[in-house]
């Protein structure tokens, strides 16, 4: 296992609203500056950003438990895929950076603290996994990597093969091939990226099973799985983490599988923390999303229709009105927001942006008071969002339990 150093803990607050004050408090305080800049240099934040000390502590310096995994409190995830010219990195919102950029990003993020970064083989397919490994070179052993298997994909070529696929023999090539592309010697935390309804998921973990015994694989998990097969994986190979769509946008975790991984004692990733940029603010209810000439995954999402838009606007309000009450960016108050349900909960948002993701980071500054928490629960209870968070073919892969072993 491999942590991050942490940065030293403080419960003091910067004196002075101005910038260049607040730097120079930070330093002296031993808390980290870029935690406190990150949040004072953002667009309608003032610097006592980390003030109200009834409400708020600096959280520079702690960690977050996944199983044994010891982590910042807010991930990068990395899901990007070749653009339409050369050297062009797009993610699945049209988004756009070269791979130079993307290595930057990447590097920034981990020297601002994050030691938790996110992949997945088919996201390229095999790109963001090769731009990973390079970034992390010479800064391996400061993070944790999580990387993901399971979908058909030829692995010399990364063709679509179309369906799933987690038979043991293909796991153990995907992770040598993983291994390589990652520039590593071991995957921290390697998660089916969906449950294979064709493959005993005993079947499946006694593979990785067999990987963590070979030093290849640390850490085991599952994306969007049935509440039995989470259950059965458990069984054969403990799990350190359940990794879901969870956002202000997306509740569904809290109705069964959170409570099982408190069970267990599973740790829980989100995936979308920010709901697809929904809960940052940068959508509004006219907003259209491209279907040509590259895609914008929000195109084809049914909460994102003309149609459910308007009504769905009722969260954005909510959003920031409590961005504001906290002093804090719409992207900050939501992650903030799942930081507050339960210490072992990590979100990973991604991004193309430097400045973004030095807010994101932000994140893990805002705390609630309890009352606050049940207001905030309360509002966004409140509203009734439309249209299904997935389109029918994608959601068809969610929620899946794994055939029974004969």
């Amino acid at each position: 296992m491999t942590t991050a150093n942490g940065h030293a803990l403080s419960n003091q607050e910067p004196q002075s609203p101005q910038r260049r004050h607040l730097l120079a408090t930070a330093v002296s305080l031993g808390i980290a500056p870029w935690l406190l800049s990150a949040c004072a240099s953002q667009a309608g934040v003032t610097a006592n950003v980390a003030g109200d000390s009834a409400t708020r502590q600096l959280t520079a310096g702690q960690r977050r438990k996944l199983g044994t995994l010891d982590v910042f409190p807010v991930g990068l995830g990395c899901q990007w895929r070749p653009g339409s010219a050369p050297g062009v990195v797009v993610d699945s919102y049209s988004s756009t950076f070269d791979r130079p950029s993307a290595v930057r990003l990447i590097q920034r993020a981990v020297d601002l603290g994050v030691n938790f970064i996110d992949t997945a083989e088919v996201y390229g397919p095999f790109l963001s996994e090769e731009i990973v490994g390079e970034a992390l070179q010479g800064i391996r052993n400061k993070v944790v990597l999580e990387t993901k298997f399971g979908m058909d994909l030829d692995q010399k070529t990364g063709k679509r093969l179309g369906g799933l696929n987690s038979r043991p023999e293909h796991i153990k090539q995907v992770v040598e091939a993983q291994l390589r592309r990652l520039r590593t010697d071991r995957i921290d935390m390697l998660i089916q990226h969906r449950v294979d309804p064709n493959v005993p998921i005993e079947d499946v973990a006694g593979a990785v099973k067999d990987l963590i015994s070979d030093g290849k694989v640390l850490h085991f998990g599952l994306s969007e799985p049935g509440v039995q097969t989470i259950r059965r994986a458990h069984a054969v190979q403990p799990l350190t983490v359940i990794q879901n769509e969870y956002s202000m946008l997306w509740r569904g975790p809290e109705a069964q599988v959170l409570p099982i991984c408190e069970e267990l004692g599973i740790g829980f990733v989100c995936w979308s923390p920010l709901g697809m940029g929904f809960l940052a603010g940068t959508v509004n209810a006219d907003s259209r999303f491209a279907k040509e000439p590259v895609l914008d995954f929000r195109a084809v999402v049914p909460r994102f229709a003309p149609e459910a838009l308007p009504a769905n606007m009722a969260l954005v309000n909510v959003v920031r009105t409590w961005a504001q009450r906290k002093n804090a960016t719409p992207a900050q108050l939501a992650l903030a927001w799942l930081l507050a349900q339960k210490p072992w909960i990590v979100p990973i948002p991604g991004t193309t942006k430097m400045a973004h993701m030095e807010e994101n980071l932000g994140a893990a500054a805002i705390s609630f008071t309890p009352d606050e928490l049940q207001q905030l629960n309360a509002a966004v209870a409140a509203v009734s969002i439309q249209g299904a968070r997935l389109p029918p073919a994608v959601m068809q892969m969610s929620g899946v339990e794994a055939r029974s072993k004969s």
